[in-house]
């Protein structure tokens, strides 16, 4: 019993077709906002936004590494702000030229590493200063959705060939 090399097959969940129960006319798409999807990436903006705000706000000591987590959380903020607009006005439909969730993908695994990255540096120079510390916590909370997105979204499932021909 020969086994070849395995398959693997991608699937996302996180837009695409309109289901049994969405209408496909008109220009707003009026069931994505309370799906599942949608209520993480409002979540995630939420959290970013306050990670954000706390940093921003907050006597700082080193500058470099705050500068840098601002920069990733408002990165991180807008881009999933375009996503959700993407979806929620249906533009994966108008611009076919963009693999959506091959980008959303990618986003989410850069982004998620990168804020993550950005966190573990605040929270460690933080120097028990309460804003750049909670900072620090919004910004691993929001890791940890976007890490849930990513793992709700994207389905991988590892598939075994047999290159044996008898069947």
């Amino acid at each position: 019993m020969s086994h070849g090399s395995g398959l693997i097959r991608t699937t996302c969940s996180s837009g695409g077709a309109p289901g049994p129960g969405q209408p496909s006319e008109g220009l707003l798409d009026r069931v994505y906002p309370r799906t599942q999807g949608a209520l993480l990436k409002v979540a995630q903006m939420i959290t970013l936004l306050i990670a954000f705000i706390c940093v921003r706000s907050s006597l700082r000591i080193d500058y470099g590494a705050y500068s840098f987590f601002e920069v990733v959380t408002i990165c991180d903020l807008i881009m999933i702000l375009i996503f959700y607009l993407v979806h929620l006005f249906r533009f994966y439909r108008v611009l076919t030229c963009i693999s959506w969730p091959l980008s959303e993908l990618l986003h989410y695994l850069i982004g998620t590493l990168l804020l993550l990255i950005a966190s573990i540096v605040a929270a460690s120079k933080s120097y028990n200063q309460s804003g750049l510390v909670a900072g620090a916590v919004f910004g691993f909370l929001a890791s940890f959705l976007c890490l849930a997105s990513l793992w709700l979204s994207y389905k991988i499932s590892c598939i075994t060939q047999s290159t044996d021909a008898s069947a």
